[in-house]
């Protein structure tokens, strides 16, 4: 069987290593195309006569303005149940004057119910805006993903070895592709090369292909063989050499007596551990599929490997970020549910698919372009993703590519 092959440094640390200026993001117009007074006005009167026409009369609103959409916290009048409300989303779209509506609760003993409306004139959330704010760059997570905004206009990172593993899934076009690269660059944003390794599998040929470039400095491969991986069978091989360096650093951090990775690498760096007894400073993994109902499709046997790695891979540093644009039992099945902690939901054609992916329906009512709901240890948030185009992939990739290691 080949072996994993990927550049490792003593102490995790690329000697005389620049991180990417931020000057090579785009500087958008992030959300200054804010929704005016006057329609919001116009939304609350409408929403008045729409819940009055149903029979359903209101106490208040208020309204919190995002940058794709406007969350209306409507207090109803006692004795209206939530369920009922729920099933009114399609009904008050047309009143409203769009397509889509989404109706959640905001806490089950308050009578008080969370619409959500498109904006007329939506702005854009950019990768640049994320990478320049404060959350960002004093946020203390080990691999931070900069994911997009919230509603409330903050913004919404993820801790990758927090959550574990991340699936994400919705329809074709509606922005998976775009938020790999926005969690792939935040992360080059973050980490040295020695720090961190990616695995890409990208059956379709055509996502992952710049960051070949950066083979020497961020990709993990399979010796004598392509860094970024397109044929479904070469990917049963990596996954398997993946479970091995799995198992290997299990029985390293039991060796070391040591909890995580972080107390591993730290461990080693002092020098409490022999590098002649097979000691070595271990990198993160992030396997990141682009399109994984090709892989499971095509070589059956790929789901269980991807169950094993998520059951106990993030013990050992390596973590795993999957997307597919089929979002039924066929892809993803009962075994991959349950060893996935963490989901992401864009929009969908089906309340049954929203159901599959994040246990509730929701992203049937997404508005496309980046609009996701995040789920997490069953809270869902919902996130105008951050937009980041191939210009700006290209630039950094060039940027790191022309570094030495």
């Amino acid at each position: 069987m080949k072996t994993l092959s990927m550049m490792t440094t003593e102490n995790g640390h690329v000697s005389n290593y620049r991180f990417p200026s931020v000057e090579l993001l785009e500087k958008r117009n992030d959300g200054k195309e804010k929704i005016s007074i006057a329609e919001i006005a116009e939304n609350e009167n409408r929403l008045k006569q729409a819940l009055e026409q149903l029979g359903i009369k209101i106490a208040r609103i208020e309204t919190i303005i995002g940058t794709a959409i406007t969350r209306y916290e409507v207090t109803l009048l006692p004795g209206y149940k939530f369920s009922k409300i729920k099933r009114l989303e399609a009904e008050l779209a047309l009143p409203l004057g769009v397509l889509r509506v989404r109706i959640a609760e905001i806490d089950p003993f308050r009578p008080a119910i969370i619409i959500e409306i498109p904006n007329t004139n939506r702005g854009t959330v950019s990768m640049y805006s994320l990478i320049q704010s404060k959350t960002f760059r004093e946020n203390k997570a080990e691999l931070p993903l900069a994911i997009g905004q919230t509603v409330e206009n903050a913004p919404f990172i993820l801790d990758l070895t927090e959550i574990s593993h991340l699936l994400i899934a919705g329809a074709t076009g509606q922005g998976k592709t775009v938020a790999l690269h926005a969690m792939i660059t935040s992360l080059f944003y973050s980490k040295h090369p020695g720090e961190l390794k990616f695995v890409m599998i990208d059956p379709k040929r055509i996502e992952f292909t710049p960051y070949g470039k950066i083979e020497r400095h961020f990709l993990a491969k399979m010796e004598s063989e392509e860094a970024i991986i397109t044929d479904p069978y070469k990917a049963v091989d990596m996954l398997n050499i993946l479970c091995l360096e799995m198992d290997n650093r299990l029985e390293l951090k039991k060796e070391a007596g040591v909890r995580n990775i972080v107390e591993y690498n730290e461990k080693f760096t002092s020098q409490r551990l022999d590098s002649r007894h097979g000691h070595r400073y271990l990198p993160y993994i992030v396997v990141v599929i682009d399109e994984f109902a090709d892989l499971i499709m095509s070589v059956r046997k790929i789901e269980n490997l991807v169950a094993r790695l998520a059951q106990i891979g993030h013990a050992a540093g390596i973590h795993l970020i999957i997307a597919t644009q089929r979002p039924n039992g066929k892809v993803i099945t009962g075994l991959i549910k349950a060893n996935f902690p963490a989901y992401i939901a864009f929009r969908v054609v089906s309340r049954i698919d929203s159901r599959t992916i994040i246990d509730s329906p929701g992203a049937e009512q997404l508005i496309g372009s980046g609009d996701m709901l995040v789920s997490v240890a069953g809270k869902i948030t919902r996130v105008q993703g951050a937009l980041i185009d191939p210009s700006e992939t290209e630039r950094i990739v060039q940027f790191i590519s022309e570094q030495n290691v």
